[in-house]
């Protein structure tokens, strides 16, 4: 989308449901600031960008500015909309949010990305796009420009998931597990390798990933079966203080609900590291390591 000339925000219209409201039109949005933003409840790249979003939100409401999240799943399990529901919960989202199951509103707006902020002015033109992270400073100094006020930036600090990367020691890629765009890490025992995912058939297979970052993540989903529980190990050992905020100290951890789960945290100087993650039950699928 190119933003130089005016281009009219499309329209809302092909979201499959609502979360927090009423469907958005044109006629509710007159007059109106708007900021979109385009996430999925897996992706750690928005995760970081939430703490900002919803800063905004609160900051700026009263002054006249709408933000609505546009939720368009990247996996399969992701297009549930009770997960989409516990998400919003979970990051203490409270405006509006658009599911966009069919990509509908993602192929309105021609979006590539997760996250993607669309700024848009009173009269309903697009002023400005970014996708990914950062810009944050820029991004809040726009919204005040559109809004004609000016005041002190809002003052925030994201915690557990939502925390900033460590990027001076970020050094591994994402990976994904499925064959459709994999890199693939070792896996051990009886496992299904999917488009998207691998999946485990029998208890006892584990995934092995050597890293390079302050943090370790993995998306995972158990699909329709009971709750999994996992083993991570770090370099062959509990992880102690280095576990994430889904994994305990010795190790063990739940998999409960499709979502990313945070397994590492490293306390002390970022080093390259060697993670196991082990399921004692089968079912559970696995989607993409992520590194913050």
């Amino acid at each position: 989308m190119n933003v130089s000339t005016p281009v009219h925000m499309p329209s809302l219209g092909g979201a499959t449901g609502w979360l927090g409201s009423e469907p958005l039109g044109q006629d509710d949005l007159r007059g109106r600031v708007v900021l979109v933003d385009f996430w999925t409840l897996t992706c750690i790249n928005w995760l970081r960008t939430a703490p900002y979003i919803r800063a905004w939100s609160r900051a700026y409401r009263d002054d006249g500015l709408v933000v609505i999240g546009v939720h368009t799943p990247e996996f399969s399990f992701e297009h549930d909309i009770g997960l989409v529901r516990r998400a919003t919960e979970e990051r203490e989202i409270d405006y509006p949010v658009a599911a966009d199951n069919d990509y509908a509103v993602w192929s309105a707006f021609a979006n590539h990305y997760w996250p993607a902020l669309y700024f848009v002015d009173r009269d309903g033109v697009i002023r400005d796009q970014h996708f990914g992270e950062g810009r944050y400073e820029e991004s809040e100094r726009l919204i005040q420009r559109l809004l004609g006020v000016e005041r002190d930036l809002v003052s925030v600090q994201g915690a557990g998931v939502e925390a900033e990367a460590d990027w001076d020691n970020l050094r591994t890629p994402e990976t994904y597990l499925g064959y459709a765009r994999g890199q693939r890490p070792d896996l051990a025992g009886e496992w299904t390798i999917g488009p998207e995912s691998v999946v485990l058939k029998q208890a006892g297979g584990s995934i092995t990933r050597r890293f390079h970052a302050r943090d370790a993540h993995l998306v995972l989903s158990r699909g329709a079966g009971e709750t999994i529980p996992f083993r991570v190990l770090l370099d062959g050992q509990a992880p102690g203080p280095s576990h994430g905020v889904d994994v305990h100290e010795d190790g063990k951890g739940v998999l409960d609900d499709g979502r990313m789960y945070q397994l590492v945290r490293q306390h002390d100087a970022v080093r390259e590291r060697t993670l196991e993650i082990t399921f004692l039950k089968p079912g559970a699928e696995a989607y993409v390591f992520t590194f913050g």
